[in-house]
């Protein structure tokens, strides 16, 4: 096991206790020593999210990404760059991200729910409400709605046309 990783466990597995402003001091700490690991900017990124600090969850988020994640943390941050970009204001760069996720995640339809908020953001609201029936219905097992499952993809369908 990596010298940096045995800690950033135990540093994240803290947060779990509601220590998140703590913890954060913790990680940029750990990050001076060990600069160049995606999974530890990763979580400075997830932890400037919880703390409302999307300017500052930014570059810790497109660091991780660009140095590499394992599959399973890089699915994560994708959505939460998309969705950090989409709080502050970057709609079209949050579209590409969150495409990108789709595309490299095609099973993950969390990223059809985050781009669909951010169309609707970009003045596609037909684009978005149509996204989100498809997801609704692709994944839901509700009696009340797979009972109506052919009518909304219909609707969905005809939506804009």
């Amino acid at each position: 096991m990596s010298a940096w990783r045995e800690e950033l466990d135990a540093i994240t597995g803290a947060r779990h206790g509601g220590q998140v402003e703590h913890v954060l001091g913790q990680l940029k700490d750990l990050d001076a020593r060990y600069p160049n690991v995606a999974e530890i900017n990763y979580q400075l990124a997830w932890t400037c999210d919880v703390l409302g600090r999307e300017a500052e969850a930014l570059p810790f988020y497109e660091k991780a990404v660009a140095l590499g994640l394992p599959e399973n943390e890089l699915a994560g941050a994708l959505i939460g760059l998309g969705s950090t970009l989409r709080n502050l204001g970057q709609f079209e760069r949050s579209a590409e991200v969150l495409r990108s996720g789709q595309a490299q995640f095609p099973d993950n339809r969390e990223f059809d729910v985050f781009l669909a908020l951010t169309l609707h953001d970009l003045g596609q609201p037909t684009e978005a409400l149509k996204l989100t029936l498809e997801v609704l219905c692709d994944t839901t097992d509700d009696p009340g709605l797979t009972a109506y499952q052919r009518a909304l993809r219909h609707y969905a369908r005809k939506l804009g046309s």
